[in-house]
């Protein structure tokens, strides 16, 4: 499981030194800090970013949403964007509106407001509504990781590190090279997020990525993964021998 990375623009160092106090507190990993839109972007471009904490005047000027609008504009660029200011200026709100920011908050900022803002900008920025919020699930799947919420922080996992998923009610077991674990989310909702190119259910309980198998013995209704895990496969879902071209 790896941390969430946050890249913060901030100029006033009091204000940024906040920031990190909160976040390392809570798990999450502070890539840099950022003074001015020049290196904010130089540390945008250079790093993996989750999300991005942006105060709107760098340096008396709006170059927070300079920033924001350089990164909306280019393909694939776009990253959950959080807001901070001070300013109660309506035209520089409406014009900070326009970058669709996933928080706006106002300074002095808390602990919780901070936290929650971040979980709602990744909720929001992957389209699933109140999941961190929702006693039934706690977990948001992207295209490449899993965003894990834990007490009052954000974990993540890579979807390409899962081997396979054990399905027990309403909780997924979750195993992956390195470490296992449960987290609260239905199987429909999993299947429904999760790639069907790379991930194919084997039985009632067990869904498998497809990447991780290393052999398949439909004799004894048997599925080997990576590590030796071994699966059940039923008679139901043998349509997953369509899927796998070589069997090592």
């Amino acid at each position: 499981m790896n941390k969430i990375n946050l890249l913060i623009v901030e100029d006033t160092p009091s204000e940024s030194d906040a920031l990190i106090k909160v976040f390392e507190a809570n798990n999450y990993n502070v890539v840099g800090v950022a003074t001015n839109h020049k290196d904010a972007l130089a540390l945008f471009w250079s790093n993996k970013i989750d999300i991005v904490i942006v105060d709107i005047f760098l340096n008396g000027s709006p170059d927070g949403i300079a920033f924001a609008e350089t990164i909306n504009v280019l393909p694939n660029a776009s990253k959950p964007l959080v807001f901070l200011t001070s300013s109660t200026d309506m035209h520089i709100f409406e014009r900070a509106k326009l970058t669709k920011p996933f928080s706006y908050l106002m300074k002095p900022f808390n602990e919780l407001e901070i936290l929650f803002a971040l979980e709602l900008a990744v909720e929001k920025f992957y389209g699933q509504k109140d999941v961190f919020l929702s006693d039934e699930e706690n977990t948001v799947i992207s295209e490449e990781f899993l965003f894990i919420k834990k007490g009052k922080s954000l974990k993540k996992v890579h979807v390409l590190d899962i081997i396979y998923i054990e399905v027990e009610e309403k909780y997924c077991n979750i195993v992956t090279e390195n470490e296992k674990f449960l987290i609260l989310i239905s199987l429909t909702k999993i299947l429904e997020l999760l790639d069907e190119n790379l991930f194919s259910r084997t039985h009632r309980n067990y869904i498998v990525n497809i990447q991780k198998i290393t052999e398949i013995i439909p004799i004894d209704n048997l599925i080997v993964l990576i590590g030796g895990h071994k699966v059940t496969l039923s008679e139901k879902y043998k349509d997953i021998l369509k899927k796998v071209r070589i069997l090592r």
